[in-house]
């Protein structure tokens, strides 16, 4: 498992209809850009905080785990504002692009929906893997993230580290990635990619992820052991990189 867990990559696009649904008409490029940021960084948040509590939703000496959507939620806020110094729990006050606000919120509930869903799993006795993992919680609420706001999410990894096809990264995606995995990029929780599309009407945005510690069990080695999950082990090294987030806003 890892700190920012399985290797993907989440696309987002966002646009604004007359439905009342909401779409995407970005301010400027670079309220755009922090946009994606803030919101690939919050569903990490959530993608770590399942990879901190694997002991927890996995022991099978345990009935009721305690592991609620509000506490889960209360610990995604916790890390989120830990690495970005906004608080989850005063969002209209926070000095954020003003598109930014609802979507942030609604990631944040769709996030503990997800784990809803999981709470008679979870809870079970005598059961060791509940099937709620990072990846898997990453891509359940990216879809219903995607099913209220038409904001398009996907996770992805270079194809050595692929374990879902649906996750396979499209030719912007492998190209950054392959920029992100050089040793030379700086190894920054915080540091993104970002691009203008040459029409410019949209703008890219990917948010790399590096294997930690929890990481390792699963995608760690010895390389082609079956982890908890029943996939191949990977082989991964600590630190090294392993996907990354990426986010899609409309400029138009």
């Amino acid at each position: 498992m890892m700190k920012r867990f399985v290797p993907f990559v989440l696309v987002v696009v966002i646009s604004m209809g007359s439905s009342g649904v909401l779409t995407s008409s970005a301010g400027s490029p670079q309220e755009a850009i922090e946009t994606g940021r803030l919101l690939a960084l919050l569903l990490d948040a959530g993608r770590v905080t399942i990879g901190k509590n694997q002991a927890l939703i996995n022991d099978p000496a345990k009935g009721d785990k305690g592991f609620t959507p509000e506490v889960f939620a209360q610990q995604v806020i916790a890390e989120f504002k830990a690495r970005t110094g906004i608080d989850l729990n005063d969002l209209d006050t926070q000095p954020i692009p003003e598109m930014a606000k609802p979507l942030l919120a609604r990631l944040l509930e769709e996030s503990k929906k997800t784990v809803a869903t999981y709470q008679p799993v979870i809870n079970i006795k005598g059961v060791k893997y509940k099937g709620l993992i990072p990846a898997t919680f990453g891509t359940e609420t990216s879809f219903r993230f995607q099913n209220w706001s038409r904001v398009y999410l996907k996770q992805t990894a270079p194809d050595r580290f692929l374990r879902n096809p649906r996750n396979k990264a499209d030719a912007f995606e492998l190209a950054m990635m392959e920029k992100l995995a050089d040793p030379s990029y700086p190894r920054d929780k915080a540091a993104i990619l970002s691009e203008i599309d040459k029409q410019g009407r949209s703008v890219r945005i990917m948010l790399p992820l590096y294997y930690g510690q929890e990481c390792i069990g699963c995608h760690g080695g010895p390389k082609g052991e079956r982890d908890i999950t029943g996939h191949l082990k990977e082989g991964g090294k600590l630190g090294e990189f392993a996907g990354a987030i990426s986010v899609k806003l409309s400029l138009k």
